[in-house]
């Protein structure tokens, strides 16, 4: 099987290379952090780049590209610890409103493509522990075949700073998947400890629009797109946090000499970038796999976040135990990759909960991954 990525995709991670070192170096990232972790400016700079558009079909104004692409810059902005909400808006909310009725698509598909409008998925409910099947939150027709919703979401991503939200809701005919404008749910920022920001949405009697249908299905593929996106953010920050120790090691001296030549440091930063390889394999296998049929889809997007979960957790806590004080400073960039990590590993399910998942759909094959 061929890894290697075409010049396009070597000429996007460059792209997205330059303007991180140019445009977002550490000293910016903690002082909007130190701010309240608002980076919607940050997005737009982004979609300056033309990478909100980045999966969004050419005739809707975006740039047509797949999940290798994404991928791509996935891992440039984790290397970056780029604090924007990238993947909510660019690439998990566009593979859901890519379902949505002709109308929806050509109101808000161009405008998302063009970084005018920020549209993130609300899914997350307190009692629902990740699953996608619990919800909650009701949608009712009116006799006009107009829709409102009345419930709750948690933890949605930038949900202060966006301009509408996509609401999975139950109704007569199970989940539907609805679109509902700021302006129509109360919305309450808080920042999160890894710098960004998140909301809790309450819904009262707020009108809707009906996206889809076929409203599991669709979340389901949404939520593995994330899940893809996680994984490769995740490989971008654990290969600078790894060099960054690595550098550490290096250059910090005990008893006159660099501490990296000690055996029981080699040892343990070998087994780091272990796990950074294994992570990274598992990342290319979430990306290539989301073409597939629902359930080897859905298997094998558990299968990498299982994976990526145990490596980021074991990267992240075994370099900055090998910085040692300095690791857990806020003023050193190490501490907020381990943070970033931290706060991935509980994205779109927890390392537990995709154990289960993994578990629940291998039965058929003995362990052995298809």
């Amino acid at each position: 099987m061929d890894f290697d990525f075409t010049d396009d995709q070597i000429s996007l991670r460059d792209a997205v290379a330059r303007w991180v070192e140019k445009g977002f170096g550490f000293e910016r990232r903690h002082a909007l952090a130190k701010a309240g972790g608002h980076t919607r400016a940050v997005y737009g700079e982004l979609a300056d780049l033309g990478l909100a558009g980045l999966v969004i079909a050419p005739d809707r104004g975006g740039l047509g590209f797949g999940a290798i692409e994404a991928m791509v810059v996935m891992e440039e902005l984790g290397r970056g610890l780029v604090n924007a909400p990238y993947a909510a808006g660019a690439l998990v909310a566009p593979a859901i409103m890519a379902t949505a009725p002709e109308a929806l698509q050509t109101a808000w598909l161009p405008r998302m493509a063009s970084g005018e409008a920020l549209v993130v998925l609300a899914h997350q409910e307190r009692a629902a522990r990740y699953r996608l099947d619990q919800v909650t939150t009701r949608a009712t027709e009116a006799a006009d075949g107009s829709w409102s919703i009345d419930g709750a979401k948690s933890l949605v991503p930038a949900g202060d700073e966006a301009d509408a939200f996509i609401v999975p809701a139950h109704s007569a005919h199970g989940i539907r998947l609805f679109l509902v404008e700021r302006a129509a749910a109360q919305v309450r920022g808080y920042p999160t400890q890894d710098g960004g920001r998140a909301a809790e949405l309450t819904l009262k009697d707020a009108p809707a629009q009906l996206i889809n249908a076929e409203g599991q299905l669709v979340l389901e593929r949404a939520v593995d797109v994330g899940i893809a996106a996680v994984c490769a953010e995740g490989v971008g920050l654990m290969e600078r946090l790894t060099a960054m120790t690595a550098e550490y090691l290096n250059t910090r001296k005990q008893f006159g000499v660099a501490i990296g030549s000690f055996q029981a440091l080699r040892h343990r930063i070998a087994d780091v970038k272990m796990q950074l390889e294994l992570g990274r394999s598992m990342s290319y296998f979430a990306s290539m796999k989301l073409g597939e049929p629902v359930a080897q889809r859905r298997r094998a997007l558990s299968q990498a976040k299982l994976q990526l979960g145990n490596s980021m957790r074991y990267v992240g806590q075994q370099c900055v135990q090998m910085h040692g004080g300095i690791g857990v400073t806020d003023e050193y960039a190490g501490s907020h990759y381990f943070k970033r990590l931290t706060m991935l590993e509980m994205a779109y399910g927890d390392t537990l909960h995709h154990l289960g998942e993994v578990s629940t759909r291998m039965q058929d094959t003995a362990g052995v991954f298809a």
